[in-house]
């Protein structure tokens, strides 16, 4: 069974979460929350169908409502939100899609976050080699509507090797390439939000193809792959 809308009482369940945020108070309703739970997975399955129609999806991975406290100041045991992410299949699609819903903070995003040493390298030559590709997708007036900014931490100045002044140094000096889309919940509650979230989704796809070739070739556009 696949949900096209997200029941309101699960929203309901989280803000009373809040407010009770114990094990004893969870415990007592647990079998709620695994209706909810299910309810909610079903909403996060229909989102992977509409996806699955224009891009190789092969991980929905829904993140657990317990919380890691180990290394937190903050020793509330559960999450009051839901949250979920949908991995591209094989290694040749990069990127991935990101839904949290929570109430007055939902949201979706997609992107890049924690590139390893050598993909983050290779982006910044790409940066540097030349800018004009990305620029045109990023700023494409659709795409701004829909995702607004490039944002995501970065270095100060210029990473090491690459120089300070390059015109391109605004995209070299990020080390995370994410991009994030907010719902009220009246949006979130709507009947058109799943196909809202796919089709914000579907207008990321130049950005990640664009990604996905400079992370699978080397500066000579060569695969690094054997075909």
């Amino acid at each position: 069974m696949n949900n096209t809308t997200i029941n309101p009482k699960a929203i309901q369940f989280l803000n009373r979460l809040k407010k009770n945020n114990n094990r004893d108070w969870f415990h007592a309703h647990k079998e709620e929350y695994k209706i909810l739970e299910t309810d909610v997975k079903n909403f996060y399955n229909g989102i992977n169908l509409g996806l699955q129609k224009t891009d190789q999806i092969d991980t929905l991975k829904m993140f657990r409502i317990y919380r890691d406290v180990r290394f937190s100041k903050d020793k509330t045991p559960y999450n009051l939100h839901f949250s979920g992410y949908f991995g591209r299949a094989t290694a040749k699609l990069r990127g991935s899609y990101y839904l949290r819903i929570k109430s007055n903070a939902t949201m979706i995003g997609c992107g890049f976050w924690n590139p390893n040493k050598e993909d983050l390298k290779r982006i910044r030559k790409e940066f540097e080699l030349d800018d004009t590709e990305i620029r045109e997708i990023i700023n494409n007036p659709y795409f701004k509507k829909v995702w607004g900014k490039l944002v995501g931490d970065e270095v100060k100045t210029a990473p090491r090797g690459f120089d300070k002044e390059h015109k391109a140094i605004d995209l070299i000096k990020k080390k995370q390439f994410l991009f994030m889309r907010e719902f009220t919940d009246k949006e979130m509650l709507s009947n058109n939000f799943q196909k809202l979230v796919v089709d914000s989704f579907k207008a990321i796809r130049p950005f990640f193809d664009y990604m996905s070739d400079i992370l699978t070739t080397d500066l000579n556009g060569v695969s690094i792959f054997d075909d």
